[in-house]
């Protein structure tokens, strides 16, 4: 979302740069509008008396927010602008006014479409409706975000479709969010909906009672306006602090911010939505894995990674993987329970803490009973603890509860612990628990009573199968 911003910023900037400078440039995209900016400038288009007037209009917007906050900065600009327009008369000096908006409202219009304008309509219909959703929500959240506020995006979209209803009976453009204008109503104090009901009733008397009363206002006073708008949209700080802590999520921003820049609002927005959802799978594609151990002073079994010291009771394992088990990752998951089992000394549990796995799919189902039965073959068995109930209710509806048995599903890793030592009698030497080190050299746990086979073994497989219970 910072990069979004970052990039819609200097979109309006840029987009604003010719009204500042009191002319206009043709182009498409940033860089078309910057190229047309760039070649007013070198063919001497820019009228002086509208650029004093922009330039100025910022530095007065810009020196009241900053030093006197509580003053309503754009409106004390915009009534200086229009009182030194009418009394230099700066439209006689080249500088584009508002004028006279056109007075009463548009006649109710029921428009006639014919059949064979359907399909056409349809389309850009479509694209309208994408681009307004992306606009809407995008900008509605990043504004949310900053004011602590909740989006209801059913709502949005539900007001969105009513606006451009009545725009269509009243001869409108198709309504969609404004994250310029926004900006502005924001910079302006604006905290709730009811500036927009304000903004539309002050219209309605604008245009049917007051048409003239901004002919005076220069174009570019309304150009500075937008682009001190647009520059609260900017977050930089956040950036570098993206930068600092998560070089991932900024080469993302970054990616958003050229996506808006450089091919518009909604194929940078999909672009940035690709992107984020592919570091997502990357993320559960290769989640973090640990082994946990006891801390001497913490309760509960912690990350041996996080806390090198922890020890460890001879002869189970205690495994964790930090993401949902699916048929992009259980390999990876296989591969590590594999490479656990075959240390040295052989643990005779492994106890897959399960709490942040969150789903398991049929795929993922697969291949943890191959697992469990190599485990078996191994004399070793695999157990799980504090695994949730809705992802013990899948794997029961899978059938992988029937083949890994019941009594190997434990509540806390500390209750499978504590099985292990019933089953066992093993304990942790002098009443504490021990390094993985000096596991190696203690006394191995006896052998635990041959198990049954699984349930959907072959009579030959039931007769060479030695798993553990």
């Amino acid at each position: 979302m910072i990069g979004y911003m970052n990039g819609l910023a200097l979109t309006i900037v840029v987009g604003q740069l010719p009204k500042l400078l009191g002319f206009s440039a043709d182009g498409e995209g940033l860089i078309g509008e910057f190229s047309g900016f760039l070649a007013g400038l070198a063919h001497g288009d820019v009228v002086p008396a509208a650029a004093a007037v922009g330039l100025g209009g910022i530095a007065v917007i810009l020196v009241l927010q900053r030093w006197w906050a509580k003053v309503p900065a754009v409106l004390v600009m915009v009534v200086l602008a229009i009182v030194v327009s009418s009394v230099l008369g700066l439209g006689d000096r080249g500088v584009t006014l508002i004028g006279v908006l056109p007075q009463g409202f548009p006649p109710l219009t029921f428009p006639g479409v014919h059949w064979s304008e359907l399909v056409p309509l349809a389309g850009g219909a479509v694209a309208i409706a994408l681009v307004s959703l992306a606009d809407t929500i995008s900008t509605a959240s990043a504004f949310a975000a900053r004011t602590e506020q909740e989006v209801h995006g059913d709502q949005e979209m539900i007001g969105i479709g009513v606006a451009n209803l009545a725009a269509g009976l009243f001869q409108g453009f198709p309504v969609s969010t404004s994250a310029s204008r926004t900006a502005v109503a924001e910079r302006a104090g604006s905290r709730s909906q009811l500036t927009g009901i304000t903004g539309a009733a002050l219209i309605i008397v604008m245009i049917v009672f007051l048409p003239g009363l901004f002919q005076d206002l220069p174009q570019s006073a309304l150009a500075a306006v937008v682009i001190t708008a647009a520059l609260s949209l900017a977050d930089v700080p956040a950036s570098a602090r993206l930068w600092r802590q998560r070089k991932v999520e900024f080469s993302l921003s970054i990616v958003a911010f050229l996506g808006v820049a450089l091919l518009g609002v909604l194929p940078g927005i999909v672009v940035a939505v690709g992107l984020s959802i592919l570091n997502v799978f990357r993320r559960a594609w290769r989640p973090y894995q640990t082994t946990l151990g006891l801390v001497e002073g913490l309760a509960g079994y912690h990350d041996v990674r996080s806390y090198p010291a922890a020890r460890q009771l001879p002869g189970p394992v205690i495994y964790r993987f930090d993401a949902p088990l699916f048929f992009a990752n259980v390999k990876s998951f296989r591969d590590e329970i594999t490479a656990v089992a075959r240390r040295a000394p052989s643990p005779r549990w492994i106890v897959v803490a399960a709490e942040p796995i969150t789903d398991v799919d049929t795929t993922a189902a697969d291949v943890l009973f191959d697992l469990d039965r190599l485990l078996d073959e191994r004399r070793q068995t695999l157990v799980f603890a504090e695994m949730k109930d809705p992802v013990r209710r899948k794997i029961e509806r899978y059938g992988l509860a029937r083949e890994i048995e019941p009594q190997h599903f434990f509540p806390t890793v500390e209750a499978a612990v504590e099985s292990f030592r019933a089953k066992t009698g093993v304990a942790w030497p002098d009443g504490a628990a021990c390094t993985t080190a000096e596991a190696a050299a203690l006394p191995q746990p006896a052998a635990l009573p041959e198990p049954r086979p699984h349930p959907s073994a072959t009579p030959s497989e039931q007769r060479d199968s030695t798993s553990p219970t």
